[in-house]
């Protein structure tokens, strides 16, 4: 259909994942940094490369890269966690200020005390006494507080950091994205320690900003919330204007595929960011729709496989990929002739059935003006994803998740 290569120096299986600003934060189903570096040095379009578009930046990988080999760069995404990481990790905060603010707050954590903490009201938080104890909500309350205290240029560093803490000491269950709870026994024992925890990450972010701030160059990186399957604002980003996409798209609706949304809750809910509830509906497919809007060759017959099985996962894989569509072909106009788009899918299991996204995405790209030049075929040995998916939506019946991702190269004629 499109022309597959398996390309093993693209697994990267002995390669530091964690580099620079690509350490603070986990998230689910990161682009690893070394693709998206190779992608922008290897497959760099004719003529130029100003500027940089990624319409699923997630955490910015590809923003942080652009900005290390000296492209400028625009990202979007609608989760305001994924926003808040990606404007972060592409700052050049000042180092010895970053240092000086945490031996203050370090100071501070080791006299603290109930006693000493302002807000103690969670109604923001769902559930809150389900999801944490109390001695956690006031640690996190304090660390709230006494961050809030630093100069507004460099505060966002420290709230990035608390914002992982604030998941990991709640009783969400190790390894899993969505919002599961440990169980009962495993909730008696259970003892975070919370000031030690932002100390650690804190020392780790520093060492990453130290070593980020040695090879980021002097370009812009914009942070954006468009949806770019709706439209893309002209005063952002013009038609024609965009030299190179290097994007790794979702696989599939947040609700059934990865959890973007009961990930994000967390940190979304705590810092009272907007959509924090109901993320997931907002997201790629995330309103069933139950006409297809598009016409397609290349997977076609896993569709009608889908439908035959069961008609509302059908509605559900069909709601994504309208969205997707639209998010092409929005993507699409703002790419300039002999533009180059860098697609990095995983094929899905639903119902047992894989849908081959890349040749769809191939297709999709191919109907409106663009040449597909190569798919590169990687194993994922290092891809953060849960172990284990429930494609049929019924508890306790799992399948491995894919294993395999597909980079799909394609040029704009």
């Amino acid at each position: 259909m499109y022309k597959r290569e398996i390309i093993e120096e693209w697994d990267f299986r002995t390669a530091d994942t964690k580099e620079y600003t690509h350490c603070y934060h986990s998230y689910p189903a990161m682009m690893i940094p070394q693709i998206a570096r190779k992608l922008i040095l290897d497959f760099a379009p004719e003529g130029k490369l100003n500027t940089l578009l990624d319409p699923y930046m997630g955490s910015g990988t590809s923003l942080v890269e652009a900005s290390i080999i000296g492209v400028n760069s625009i990202g979007t995404d609608l989760n305001p966690l994924a926003r808040f990481m990606s404007r972060v990790k592409t700052t050049l905060f000042d180092l010895d200020a970053i240092k000086s603010d945490f031996s203050k707050l370090k100071d501070k954590m080791e006299y603290y005390s109930e006693d000493k903490v302002i807000d103690k009201n969670f109604e923001r938080i769902t559930n809150y006494t389900f999801w944490y104890n109390e001695k956690c909500l006031h640690e996190l309350s304090y660390l709230t507080q006494i961050i809030n205290e630093i100069n507004e240029e460099n505060r966002q560093f420290f709230k990035l950091v608390l914002s992982e803490v604030v998941r990991e000491v709640s009783f969400t269950r190790n390894g899993e994205f969505k919002r599961y709870r440990m169980n009962v026994e495993k909730i008696k024992t259970f003892n975070p320690q919370t000031f030690k925890l932002f100390t650690q990450k804190t020392k780790r972010n520093i060492k990453g900003l130290a070593s980020y701030n040695k090879v980021r160059k002097e370009v812009t990186v914009n942070i954006s919330k468009f949806n770019s399957s709706i439209y893309i604002p002209e005063d952002i980003i013009s038609e024609n204007s965009i030299d190179m996409v290097v994007t790794s798209p979702p696989y599939g609706d947040s609700k059934t595929t990865v959890a973007y949304g009961q990930f994000s809750r967390w940190a979304n809910e705590w810092f009272d960011a907007e959509n924090a509830k109901n993320l997931d509906s907002i997201l790629m497919g995330g309103k069933l729709c139950k006409e297809k809007k598009f016409e397609t060759k290349s997977i076609k017959n896993e569709l009608n496989q889908i439908k035959e099985l069961d008609t509302k996962r059908y509605f559900e894989v069909i709601s994504f990929l309208n969205d997707y569509n639209d998010s092409i072909r929005n993507v699409a106009k703002v790419i300039r002739k002999g533009g180059r788009v860098c697609y990095v899918v995983g094929n899905r299991n639903v119902k047992g059935i894989q849908i081959p996204l890349d040749y769809f995405t191939a297709e999709m790209f191919e109907e409106i003006g663009f040449k597909h030049e190569i798919t590169i075929v990687r194993e994922i040995p290092n891809k953060k994803m849960p172990s284990k998916t429930s494609p049929t939506n019924v508890s306790g019946v799992n399948v491995n998740t894919m294993s395999n991702e597909f980079i799909v190269i394609m040029t704009k004629n």
